[in-house]
C-alpha cells in the first residue's frame, strides 16, 4: 500500500482551510501544516518538505503566485496546485508562467481535488478550469502564429486531452491507442503549433480555436 500523499496547505481563511483538510484526511491525504499567507507557506516549505502544495491564489502580504515565483526562484520545485473562486484567465496564464502544475476553482467537486493532487504529485500538468473564450481574449497569437497545417479529429482529441493535464499513458488508454502511437502524436501536434512545450501548446491551441 502506497504510503498517504503529504501536502501543504494554504489559505487566508480559517474556516476554508478547516473544511479542506477535513476533506482531504478523509480521503486519506496527511496535511503536513497549515498556513495563511505566502510568506508563512514560504517559511514552513524551507523546513518542512511536502508532496504537493494546495494554495489558495488571492491572500494577503503574499498571494499565491508570488509565493510559489519565490518558491522555484529558490529552485524547489514541489507541485503546486493554486486554487481560486474565480473563472479568470489572467490567473491561469500567470500560474502557469510562474510554474504551476495546477490550476482549480474552489467549486470543484471533491472526487476532483483529490484527483487534480494525485495527478500533479504525478507530475501531470492541470489547465481546464477557466473558459477558453477568456484564454482566447487575453493570450492572443497574430495570424503568423497560425498552426502550420490542418489537424486531424484525432490530434484534436489529444489536444483535448493534453489540455486536461493527461499523461501519454493516460491518452493511450483513452482512445485505445499504444502509448508511442500517443506519443508520435504529440510530436506532430507541437510542430504545427511551432511550440516545444506541451503547455504553450494546449493555451495556444484554445486562443486559435484549435479546440
Amino acid at each position: 500500500m502506497n504510503p498517504p500523499l503529504r501536502i501543504a496547505l494554504a489559505d487566508d481563511q480559517a474556516l476554508v482551510r478547516a473544511g479542506l483538510r477535513a476533506l482531504l484526511e478523509r480521503q486519506g491525504i496527511e496535511i503536513v501544516f497549515e498556513a495563511d499567507d505566502g510568506e508563512a507557506l514560504l517559511a514552513q516549505l524551507a523546513t518542512q518538505p511536502v508532496d504537493v502544495v494546495l494554495s489558495d491564489i488571492r491572500m494577503p502580504r503574499l498571494d499565491g503566485i508570488d509565493a510559489l515565483q519565490q518558491l522555484r526562484a529558490r529552485g524547489d520545485a514541489t507541485p503546486v496546485l493554486l486554487l481560486t473562486t474565480f473563472d479568470d484567465s489572467e490567473l491561469l496564464l500567470r500560474a502557469t508562467q510562474a510554474g504551476a502544475q495546477g490550476f482549480l476553482l474552489k467549486d470543484a467537486a471533491p472526487e476532483d481535488l483529490r484527483e487534480a493532487i494525485e495527478r500533479v504529485a504525478r507530475g501531470d500538468t492541470l489547465l481546464q478550469p477557466v473558459s477558453t473564450e477568456a484564454v482566447r481574449a487575453r493570450y492572443q497569437f497574430h495570424a503568423t502564429d497560425a498552426p502550420k497545417e490542418r489537424f486531424s479529429e484525432r490530434e484534436v482529441a489529444i489536444l483535448r486531452l493534453l489540455a486536461g493535464g493527461y499523461s501519454n499513458k493516460e491518452i493511450a488508454r483513452s482512445l485505445f491507442l499504444a502509448e508511442g502511437t500517443v506519443k508520435n502524436y504529440v510530436s506532430v501536434i507541437l510542430e504545427k503549433l511551432d511550440t516545444r512545450d506541451r503547455t504553450r501548446a494546449v493555451l495556444k491551441a484554445i486562443t486559435l480555436r484549435v479546440i
